[in-house]
């Protein structure tokens, strides 16, 4: 769940309350990914940015027309779709996740990360097993940095709000890394790394 959001933003908090209730009602089967972005993620003086480069482009590929917004594995979902893309309104986010956490997925995933604290180097392993015929034989890797527990203002919340799966970094760049050619039982094995900027708390991290 690519949850679009703002420090600015007064609504956001019910956003993030609504996918932290999704994420529990099925464990270790959902990832959010919050993406600061547009004018409601622009601080104000004495305020954090959590943007990133990569917030605009998944704002223009979403559609979305409003915050909070999110997407489900970039999925159009006719009945709930803002402007005819990817990004619904929140009250559409959990009738959007059953559907695809009611799909088989064709494919395992396995990810190992190592950190070395004294060059603040991140190294990620990904493995990709496919158990079944993918729908497509091109597919693409993304590997994020998220970083939770970071105190800091929220409107709608408090100073003192408890900021959760910020975005930090695509590993991958903006889109992905592409794998091509997957059939059934294809493996494919990548390795990523990325120095991670002192200001992060890397014990407050993961990796998706």
């Amino acid at each position: 769940l690519e949850n679009f959001t703002g420090i600015n933003c007064s609504n956001c908090p019910d956003g993030h309350s609504i996918a932290e209730n999704i994420r529990a009602a099925n464990p270790d089967r959902v990832i959010i990914v919050g993406v600061h972005q547009g004018s409601y993620a622009a601080p104000s003086s004495g305020q954090p940015d959590f943007r990133t480069s990569f917030g605009n482009s998944l704002a223009t590929q979403a559609k979305l027309t409003g915050y909070p917004a999110g997407c489900v594995n970039r999925h159009i979902f006719s009945a709930y779709a803002m402007n005819n893309g990817t990004a619904m309104s929140r009250g559409a986010w959990s009738a959007a996740a059953s559907q695809i956490l009611a799909q088989t997925a064709p494919v395992n995933v396995g990810v190992k990360s190592v950190f070395n604290p004294s060059t603040r180097l991140l190294t990620v392993n990904v493995e990709a097993f496919y158990t079944s015929y993918p729908i497509i034989t091109t597919n693409n890797i993304n590997v994020a940095l998220l970083e939770s527990n970071v105190i800091a203002y929220q409107s709608g919340g408090s100073a003192n709000y408890n900021h959760k799966n910020i975005l930090r970094h695509f590993l991958t760049g903006q889109w992905g890394d592409t794998i091509t050619n997957l059939t059934y039982g294809s493996f494919r094995q990548k390795t990523y790394t990325y120095t991670v900027p002192a200001g992060y708390n890397i014990n407050n991290c993961d990796v998706a």
